[in-house]
């Protein structure tokens, strides 16, 4: 599995590459939106895109919501079929309605883990999306 994990703080990203760390062959890390886009749109144009992204809301230069959205418009714009797009679960601190609904529908995430995240959650959607 190849992973993105996308938080501005580092113990953050510590942490879930400690959780994923025995389920991924390929883990980048990037502290905001702009260097993820950055990095998911090389993956996508070497023909190895990222299976999973875990990507955190609150981060400078371009929070988690408009990172979502480029990632997704990205995988658009290159046909990837919608059995094939990234799995990208929010991982953050926020747990208001009105960033879930951003998320989920607006955005198009698969899934939304409120910080702090518990390892057996995090592998429990890895199973729901067959990526163990």
């Amino acid at each position: 599995m190849k992973c993105l994990i996308v938080d501005d703080d580092s113990f953050g990203r510590e942490l879930l590459t400690y959780f994923l760390s025995e389920y991924a062959e390929i883990m980048d890390t990037a502290e905001n939106g702009v260097e993820a886009v950055k990095l998911f749109t090389r993956s996508l144009q070497e023909g190895r895109p990222y299976n999973l992204v875990c990507l955190d809301i609150l981060m400078p230069v371009m929070n988690g919501q408009e990172a979502l959205k480029q990632m997704r418009s990205l995988e658009r714009e290159s046909d990837i079929p919608i059995t094939e797009m990234s799995v990208i679960i929010m991982t953050t601190a926020l747990n208001s309605l009105q960033e879930i609904k951003e998320a989920i529908w607006q955005g198009d995430c698969n899934n939304y883990l409120v910080k702090p995240i518990a390892q057996a959650d995090l592998v429990s959607l890895l199973n729901k999306y067959n990526l163990i």
